[in-house]
């Protein structure tokens, strides 16, 4: 499980040497996206020529059906490097499905130290570090939009439980809006965008102060939020 930068060319920053130089001896990957992967692997500078490297596509897309294929180059006894988009394979990615029919067939499934987009942000956010629950994306209509951080919120409320979510970046500043529109003044929020690049911002406040400020920029820029009510 290779974990991938979030955006950045500063593979020594997020990536330990050992995981580079691990990861510079494949040449069989699993990736969900084959022109960024190319790219990737070529900041890495594998032992092999990237064009020489055996690529397998495993995304949104991929059925169960073709998931044991996947597996091929493993039972026949190769190291394999499964690899996300950007950050943490298996977290918030489709890799989970490959990780758990690897478990059913006994083969190792090893996770490398990388950045994590969820947990970083969790981290600097300041809010419940001890109770948590990511839940993916929320609804693009907006009245499901509404409904479910109103939803998000009274959990949040009720088990004292830091709320982590994600939209589609284009999407960002809808979902913004209608957290100030409709959270409590005191509920706090954070918003963690482009971590570990050179514009990342992580801040934490009450909805009532986000009111008062500046709203950061977020448009199409890849963000995590966090709310604690």
């Amino acid at each position: 499980m290779l974990p991938v930068t979030l955006g950045a060319d500063n593979l020594l920053q997020v990536l330990p040497q050992e995981v580079i130089q691990l990861a510079q001896g494949l040449d069989t990957f699993i990736v969900e996206n084959e022109k960024t992967a190319r790219r990737f692997l070529g900041l890495i500078k594998t032992a092999k020529p990237v064009r020489e490297l055996t690529l397998l596509t495993l995304n949104e897309h991929t059925t169960d059906a073709e998931l044991p294929a996947l597996l091929a180059p493993l039972l026949a006894g190769k190291h394999v490097g499964l690899m996300s988009e950007a950050g943490c394979p298996g977290i918030a990615d489709p890799g989970a499905r490959l990780a758990e029919l690897a478990h059913r067939k006994n083969i190792r499934v090893a996770p490398l130290v990388g950045p994590s987009s969820i947990l970083l942000a969790l981290m600097g956010s300041g809010l419940n570090g001890q109770r948590f629950t990511f839940l993916g994306y929320i609804p693009s209509d907006k009245q499901a939009r509404i409904h479910r951080i109103k939803e998000i919120e009274r959990h949040s409320r009720q088990h004292q439980e830091t709320q982590i979510f994600i939209e589609t970046p284009y999407r960002n500043q809808h979902l913004l809006e209608d957290i100030l529109e409709h959270c409590a003044p005191e509920t706090r929020l954070c918003i963690a965008r482009n971590i570990s690049l050179p514009t990342e911002l992580i801040m934490s406040k009450p909805i009532k102060d986000w009111k008062k400020s500046e709203l950061p920029e977020l448009h199409k820029q890849p963000t995590v939020f966090l709310l604690l009510a």
